[in-house]
């Protein structure tokens, strides 16, 4: 779903360039864009040395080495592969962070003006039993500690109001924060 949400948002990239895929833990999202986009390379970053272990095995077995590149950094104050990236986006970091400018800032200094930018997270439900609700729904068969930490990981989300404030705030109130799903909001344009 994410992928093709994201090329359909921005179905206007230009055949190449360098995209910047923000908490990218195990590649999944990098290593798919990679493969949609043929013309493209994707530096990840993620500060969490565990997850790009998956991550690089990830990336030989589909042999996506020489244009998926992963690399350990703290956002916001680490230095990335580049200064300035072609395309950024993210995939489910908002809801991990203890400051949401975190994530803004990372994309206020990697996207110049009039970069495409593209971040998907979940959305918190207006109620715990919401929350309790989809839960079941979306995870009837996972193991518990998956159900636990969906759970919180819902009531971690912030709603679209919020994240429009957190935009403002950072000065990114040209990117546009839709509700796609009961459960997902995308923050999309360009910079």
């Amino acid at each position: 779903m994410l992928i093709d949400r994201l090329l359909d948002t921005h179905a206007s990239l230009p055949a190449s360039g360098v995209a910047l895929d923000l908490g990218c833990g195990p590649a999944d999202i990098a290593i798919r864009f990679a493969q949609r986009c043929p013309g493209w390379s994707v530096d990840g970053v993620d500060g969490a040395e565990a997850m790009l272990a998956f991550g690089r095995d990830a990336v030989s077995r589909v042999g996506l080495g020489d244009r998926v590149r992963l690399h350990r950094a703290y956002l916001p104050d680490d230095p990335l592969p580049r200064e300035h990236y072609d395309f950024v986006f993210s995939n489910s970091l908002l809801h991990h962070l203890a400051d949401p400018a975190t994530l803004w800032t990372s994309v206020a200094r990697h996207a110049l003006p009039g970069t495409p930018v593209f971040v998907m997270d979940l959305m918190r439900p207006d109620t715990r039993a919401t929350a309790a609700r989809f839960v079941d729904e979306y995870a009837a068969g996972e193991p518990d500690v998956l159900r636990h930490d969906f759970f919180h990981s819902l009531l971690a989300a912030y709603r679209p109001d919020e994240v429009a404030e957190q935009l403002r705030v950072a000065g990114l109130d040209g990117l546009a924060v839709e509700a796609v799903s009961d459960r997902h909001l995308v923050v999309s344009g360009t910079r």
